[in-house]
């Protein structure tokens, strides 16, 4: 385990910093109330007392992005920023600002960048989203979840079921092109006509982008420790395939196809580089509480409390909280476990003769399409998708 600020990167990690996409993640850790099912470095203000305010974190902010550019050298601009949380939205237009001229003073921006904030709906405004498009952000992901009370309930959402709705219009009206709507199926006592509400939202919405995921129960949340007292049961690996299936066809219908097993695009432009660039195997130092980076193959994480984290600055130091250096073996897994489940595949030279032999066996199941197999990658057919993880651990045994 590392001290804080002896973050080691070898030569081979810094070499062909820049020929790879960079990224740079922001991670606000501040939220209202704390979600059932989240188990995110996210704390409310009840949690943190008079520990950390987020006039501290932004300072920290700061100085751990001057102090990113200087151990990175003559780091590239950024190809993207995404801030996420916790609520990006409560630091306001302002602070939102502040943080994209942070990144933008120590590593500057490309031209062309992607900017993205994460918001929830109940804390935006049209006065926020004009803001902040104003600031240089180019794009919007909103919390939504559900369209439904009673699942929003389970969750412990707070919003109301229309915000997410009247939010993604807002910032359509501010000068968004790109917005996307996140949900969450397989919540006990969904019901199909739910989800189909929800998605039904979701188009009227208008947005270029929607994020879908299937509800996991985490240790030490909220939420299981219901299911754990029987109040709740677990989410049914059969809905949540049906669900799938279901969310998969409307939005496909409506035009948004699927870049990634979780993801849907309006087209290659509305697609999140971001995200990609994690799933291509990019590099991105992530500033914040608890964020994580990678560049070159060596991977590091921040201190998880915000206090921690802005007293370890003011000494001047990088809050790092441990690191590894991944072995060839580790990143050929990552490889294939992130890239198998983009729609364009992996190369199947990327896989050793045993994987590629595996390839089309899975092929013959019906799990990966024979027609992309024959033309030199492994793409996952649409029942591949609902056993994507079963894929990669075939491949890679």
């Amino acid at each position: 385990m590392s001290t804080p600020d002896d973050l080691h990167l070898p030569d081979f990690a810094l070499q062909g910093l820049g020929t790879r996409p960079f990224g740079v993640y922001v991670h606000v850790p501040f939220c209202a109330t704390r979600c059932g099912y989240c188990d995110f470095n996210t704390y409310t203000a009840g949690e943190l007392g008079s520990g950390a305010a987020p006039e501290d974190w932004l300072e920290g902010l700061r100085k751990e992005l001057d102090l990113a550019a200087q151990r990175l050298g003559r780091p590239p601009a950024a190809d993207t920023v995404f801030v996420g949380g916790g609520t990006p939205s409560l630091l306001g237009a302002d602070g939102l600002a502040a943080v994209l001229d942070a990144v933008r003073q120590s590593f500057g921006l490309a031209a062309d960048a992607e900017v993205t904030t994460e918001s929830n709906p109940e804390s935006t405004s049209p006065e926020l989203f004009a803001g902040i498009r104003d600031a240089g952000y180019t794009r919007v992901s909103l919390g939504m979840q559900s369209a439904a009370p009673h699942v929003l309930r389970v969750l412990d959402r707070t919003h109301t079921p229309g915000r997410p709705v009247a939010a993604a219009a807002e910032a359509r009206a501010a000068g968004f092109d790109h917005v996307n709507l996140d949900l969450i199926y397989g919540t006990p006592g969904e019901r199909t006509e739910d989800l189909q509400a929800s998605l039904d939202a979701v188009l009227e919405a208008g947005v270029d982008h929607v994020s879908a995921y299937a509800l996991i129960v985490e240790d030490g949340t909220a939420l299981a420790r219901r299911v754990r007292k029987g109040e709740i049961p677990m989410p049914d690996d059969d809905v949540l395939a049906a669900d799938y299936e279901l969310l998969d066809a409307m939005l496909e219908k409506a035009g948004l196809r699927w870049y990634e097993v979780s993801n849907w695009a309006a087209s290659e432009q509305a697609r999140c580089r971001h995200n990609l660039g994690y799933w291509l195997g990019g590099d991105w130092w992530g500033a914040g509480p608890g964020a994580h980076s990678h560049v070159g193959g060596v991977r590091w994480w921040n201190v998880k409390h915000p206090a921690r984290y802005t007293a370890t600055l003011a000494d001047a130091a990088l809050p790092v909280g441990g690191q590894e250096s991944l072995t060839a073996e580790d990143r050929q897994l990552e490889r294939v476990m992130l890239e198998l489940r983009l729609a364009d595949g992996l190369p199947l030279d990327a896989l050793d003769d045993d994987g590629a032999r595996e390839a089309r066996r899975a092929a013959a199941d019906g799990l990966l399409s024979t027609r992309d197999l024959d033309g030199g990658r492994a793409v996952l057919t649409d029942r591949g998708r609902l056993l994507a993880d079963a894929v990669v651990r075939r491949l890679v045994s």
